[in-house]
């Protein structure tokens, strides 16, 4: 968490002007941690494998299903 020393409170990435100082006080904020902070996280292997599964099997019953409906007619 982006934390002032000198003023001690929680900064907000727009208290930090472009020279990484905060706006409060004018004291050297660390913009580095903030920015690593504010970056998403990656989804995981093992989810993005579960998706591509997934868009296999439904894809397959897709294909059921229309054999299916052709097969009725």
């Amino acid at each position: 968490m982006p934390w002032c020393d000198t003023c001690d409170h929680y900064v907000k990435p727009e208290d930090v002007d472009d020279g990484g100082k905060h706006s409060e006080c004018g004291s050297e904020v660390d913009v580095a941690d903030q920015r690593v902070e504010m970056a998403s996280p990656r989804a995981p292997w093992h989810f993005k494998l579960m998706v591509v599964l997934l868009v296999l099997y439904l894809g397959w019953r897709l294909v059921q299903f229309v054999l299916w409906i052709f097969g009725r007619l």
